[in-house]
């Protein structure tokens, strides 16, 4: 039997060198690595870009997800021109227009002014200076109308572009695969998705490798040089890194692995094609054409008819529940590990890259290499899933126990006036700024808000580098006769905890993404063929609305009710200074473990009803392997 040809298929040779799907799997994995090492390397600078520009994690956590709106939006179109559009080029579109969103990010850096922070080195406000002049403590001059311009700026710059990389990442994956399956080899199909989530898997752990490496590098470095980084430690709360640098690098990825796909034809003729075997010839030619007002009005009908299919439903509301904690260690993991541990940003990073994401990967994989070797039936899966689940759940028990005490901080949360008959009179006329931040540490073990809060009127340089402060001297807020302060906040009492913790997470996280294929594939199973498209669209709809959209401003709520005390700037609230670590950890934890268990509950109401009924599978063997 011959060949298929261009000719005998209607289509003109295209003029190009792309005419490969091997090709094409390989592009495409570049692509979805560029688009996932962006995503996570933007959600590893959060806190950082909390501290630059004075958000609350409701707020930052809002911006990260602010894309999943205009993605859930779209995405149900896509479903429609899916085959009546140039499917390479409306890619190679979308990922110009990611890169485009990655550059207004980094927007806000270039039109504010140089990040301020209190130094004595720059400005002695920062020190007590007895009986000065008290007429700017409650004032709200030019540099604080500033900080929250800045702020406003932010929101409307970072929501902007997030809404833009929602439109552009809309067509990446259902327009890819759809692509590959169409023109693979027979067989050929489910082994290039494979290496195409192979390829891309690395994204988020290099991301957040690359934010480890960013955020060692001072934020205004393009601005100020190296002055500032004498100064400053990474360690200390006062650094901001270059968040902005990373997107930069990976715009320029996203340009890159974009320009090839305006080079593939709209169509090619599938690996061994011959003529009259229509199972080898593009969904093009088998789709009858519908218009977009019927597609409109068959979608309610369709959507409600799989919502009321209770095995679906079920089994969705479950994966987004697991989403939800996948969201929230994505988002926020890391600046647990700098508040509740006192890791550097940069640090934290890195145990996210390093250790937690390569174990989500791993798991993923397993769980895939389970699904096909144990051969788990519908009726299996269920259990299976509930039993992992179950031991991860477990698994996260401990962490409740294995994390820091609240430093003690004057003023804050702890309580002087047994040693001074009001601590305020220790430096009531030093006239400290209402906005001031640099923590110290007292020799007394108390840690206070600045120099100034702690009476402090002297201090002594680094013989060693001019740049930063050795001590604080003549502190009237520190007990003893010559009270001082180091120039830090005072130190962790538990820092050896932090290793053990993100193994736990991690193994944690290895356990239920063993989960994460099986649950797939039963979404695959539970609905008729001729439905399958368009129920893997509404799962990842509602997964986007439930989940991906709504958890990361969930935790990021849960983790500001734990805020004690909040930096403000004219009178409103800038960012979040210390958090109670103990109801810190038991709410980001607690609601991890809650989603998890509302999860398992659902999966054994799940299995149940799979138990109860005969019409669970709509294939010929219902107790045969997926």
């Amino acid at each position: 039997m011959d060949i298929l040809t261009y000719k005998e298929i209607g289509m003109k040779r295209p003029r190009t060198m792309c005419c490969s799907i091997k090709l094409f799997v390989l592009c495409h994995g570049l692509l979805q690595f560029s688009q996932l090492l962006y995503s996570s390397y933007f959600k590893s600078t959060i806190s950082t870009i909390e501290r630059r520009y004075g958000l609350s994690s409701y707020s930052s956590g809002t911006i990260s997800s602010l894309h999943e709106v205009s993605n859930s939006v779209l995405i149900v179109f896509v479903s429609y021109f899916g085959n009546r559009v140039h499917r390479p080029r409306v890619i190679g579109i979308g990922g110009l227009l990611m890169a485009v969103s990655a550059m207004m990010l980094t927007l806000p850096h270039f039109v504010s002014q140089p990040y301020e922070y209190d130094s004595v080195l720059h400005n002695r406000q920062d020190i007590c200076t007895v009986q000065r002049n008290s007429s700017n403590l409650e004032s709200c001059d030019r540099e604080e109308k500033r900080r929250l311009a800045d702020s406003n700026n932010l929101w409307l710059l970072m929501g902007s572009a997030q809404l833009l990389f929602g439109v552009g990442s809309v067509p990446i994956q259902p327009f890819g695969i759809s692509y590959i399956d169409d023109f693979a080899g027979p067989g050929n199909s489910p082994l290039y998705i494979a290496i195409l989530f192979a390829v891309s898997v690395f994204g988020p752990a290099i991301g957040y490798l690359l934010g480890a490496v960013m955020l060692r590098i001072y934020v205004d470095v393009d601005k100020y040089g190296l002055g500032a980084e004498q100064e400053l430690r990474v360690s200390d709360p006062r650094w901001v890194g270059a968040w902005w640098m990373g997107l930069l690098i990976t715009s320029g990825f996203l340009v890159l692995t974009s320009i090839p796909y305006f080079f593939f034809p709209r169509r090619m003729p599938a690996e061994h094609n011959v003529i009259g075997s229509e199972t080898d010839m593009s969904d093009d030619f088998k789709k009858p054409d519908v218009s977009l007002l019927d597609f409109l009005k068959m979608f309610p009908r369709m959507f409600v008819h799989l919502l009321l299919s209770p095995l679906f439903l079920m089994l969705v509301l479950a994966q987004c529940c697991f989403s939800s904690v996948i969201a929230g260690l994505a988002t926020f993991l890391n600046k647990f590990l700098e508040r509740q541990y006192s890791a550097s940003p940069a640090y934290s990073s890195l145990l996210v890259g390093a250790v937690n994401l390569p174990a989500v990967a791993v798991g993923m994989l397993v769980g895939g290499v389970i699904m096909k070797r144990a051969r788990l039936s519908l009726k299996i899966i269920p259990r299976f899933c509930v039993a992992m689940l179950t031991l991860s759940t477990l698994l996260c028990i401990p962490l409740f126990f294995m994390g820091c005490p609240t430093q003690k901080v004057s003023e804050v949360n702890h309580d002087q006036i047994g040693q001074h008959r009001s601590l305020s009179l220790c430096y009531s006329n030093c006239s400290c700024p209402a906005t001031a931040f640099n923590p110290v540490c007292g020799s007394d073990g108390v840690e206070y808000i600045s120099p100034c809060h702690a009476g402090c009127t002297n201090f002594t340089k680094d013989p060693n580098n001019t740049h930063r402060v050795q001590l604080y001297t003549n502190c009237r807020c520190v007990s003893g006769s010559q009270g001082s302060a180091r120039p830090a906040p005072c130190p962790n009492s538990c820092p050896h905890f932090l290793l053990p913790v993100i193994l736990v997470i991690s193994l944690a996280s290895l356990i239920a993404c063993f989960t994460h294929n099986p649950m797939y594939m039963m979404v695959l199973r539970c609905v008729p063929s001729e439905e399958k498209s368009f129920a893997i669209g509404i799962q990842f709809l509602l997964m986007r609305v439930l989940a991906w959209l709504p958890a990361p401003a969930l935790f990021g709520t849960a983790i500001d009710t734990s805020c004690i005390w909040w930096k403000r700037v004219c009178g409103k609230k800038f960012s979040c200074g210390y958090y109670d670590n103990n109801i810190l950890r038991n709410r980001y934890l607690g609601l991890q473990v809650g989603y998890k268990v509302m999860g398992i509950i659902l999966l054994m109401m799940l299995g149940w009803k799979v138990k109860r009924t005969q019409e669970y599978s709509l294939e010929k063997r219902p107790e045969g392997p997926l």
